[in-house]
């Protein structure tokens, strides 16, 4: 009996490792730049790599600032050398400007430069208003850094960095610009992808002609593109002639950070270039961290702001009498000192027709008291995407100027401030 059981352990043993050997290959493989041993089955999916020539990564940082507050860019730069971009486009608006005191204006691209420089990766400048706001500012930008809008090509795809301070008022392009883009098109016209980096949203200018935008978008016709700006320090996405147009948040300029619903916090996009066209990642700041969990220290100091008091404010919007969603509430100061901007806040309605309004900083609230109320359509929807104008909410227009509504409202210091208002559908 002994021997029988001894027999059928042997057999089985033998079976096993018979089993097993079939399972085995009878080389390494070397696939895709892996090395690995294969068998029938594998604890994998493929071992074709997401590489390839016509792929690479860089990042597009946005407003600086206009407000900007401590420690946010400059932390920034460090953040995107532990990302590894192969480079940085930036939006423009890097230095606080508006100065004709040029002591003062290279102090403030000095400290900038401070940050740029630790970058472990090229980083490409694009003027904003802040940064040439003045002949002087236009000047110095040419002595320090030459071209103020410029090409450059690379992996066979086409950047055309723009200047949209370019002339009077700014939010222009000048007519030698317009040439100047018109031609390098042209003369780019085989590459696999085009993108187009701006300071401000030039397309929505009034009169697009005017602006020199009209021309730039005649001559990116019948090519792929994506474009991305700033300015607004509020994130947006429209979409234009089947193309993708990104308005950028910030990364450290003013905001009131009342986060995703808004648009309002502080990012870096991160751009991979796929043989196909771009993919997008809108990365917030707070969730890139090393492996510490600790953000290096800056000393980057922020501009103070001069700010007025505040006070909560609440309240709920209906449209006869329904709850009104998606509407932008607008509280402006209609006594102030003289010689002092008058104040607004803001907020955007809920599902519910609820409100909270901001000035500085999240629902911080409004200054005391009386005020004229706004109202406004909302035209962003999740995903910050601009919608068609047949898709926009239709208010009567009297709400929408300070002029014509017939909504005012009182802060006070003390108490609530549960503030309702009821809309009639009737103009």
């Amino acid at each position: 009996m002994n021997r029988l059981f001894l027999g059928i352990g042997v057999t089985a043993l033998l079976a096993t490792a018979v089993a097993f050997s079939r399972q085995q290959p009878a080389a390494t493989t070397a696939e895709g730049g892996f090395q690995v041993t294969t068998g029938d089955k594998n604890p994998w999916t493929s071992l074709k790599p997401n590489v390839g020539e016509d792929q690479f990564q860089f990042v597009v940082v946005s407003d600086r600032t206009g407000g900007h507050r401590d420690k946010i860019f400059s932390r920034a730069i460090q953040q995107i050398n532990l990302l590894q971009p192969e480079f940085v486009v930036t939006v423009g608006d890097l230095i606080e400007g508006y100065s004709t005191d040029m002591e003062k204006v290279k102090a403030q691209w000095d400290e900038l430069d401070s940050y740029v420089k630790k970058l472990e990766m090229p980083f490409f400048y694009v003027p904003g208003n802040h940064d040439v706001n003045n002949r002087q500012q236009v000047a110095y930008w040419g002595g320090r850094y030459g071209k103020r809008y410029y090409h450059f090509t690379y992996k066979n795809v086409f950047f055309l960095c723009l200047d949209t301070e370019d002339g009077p008022g700014g939010n222009v392009l000048s007519k030698e610009q317009q040439d100047f883009a018109v031609k390098a098109l042209a003369d780019n016209a085989n590459v696999r992808w085009t993108v187009v980096i701006t300071h401000k949203p030039i397309w929505t200018a009034r009169d697009q002609e005017k602006a020199g935008f009209a021309v730039v978008e005649k001559a990116l016709a019948g090519r792929n593109y994506t474009v991305f700006c700033g300015h607004m320090h509020r994130y947006q996405k429209y979409v234009r002639n089947g193309m993708n147009y990104y308005q950028l948040a910030t990364t450290g300029g003013g905001s009131k950070l009342r986060g995703i619903p808004y648009g309002e916090f502080d990012q870096i996009v991160w751009v991979t270039m796929k043989k196909d066209g771009p993919r997008i990642a809108n990365v917030l700041l707070d969730g890139i961290l090393p492996e510490n969990l600790t953000i290096p220290d800056s000393d980057e100091k922020g501009v103070t702001t001069r700010k007025v008091p505040v006070f909560p404010v609440r309240g709920k919007l209906t449209l006869d009498g329904k709850p009104l969603a998606n509407a932008i509430v607008t509280f402006t100061q209609t006594e102030r000192k003289a010689g002092s901007r008058a104040v607004s806040a803001d907020g955007i309605t809920a599902e519910d027709g609820s409100f909270a309004l901001t000035t500085y900083s999240k629902f911080d609230g409004a200054p005391d008291g009386p005020c004229k109320v706004t109202i406004t359509a909302n035209n962003r929807r999740p995903g910050g995407l601009i919608v068609d104008e047949k898709d926009v909410l239709k208010l009567p227009t009297k709400y929408g100027k300070a002029s014509t509504t017939p909504l005012k409202a009182t802060v006070e210091k003390t108490g609530t401030n549960e503030l309702n208002f009821d809309l009639s559908s009737k103009d």
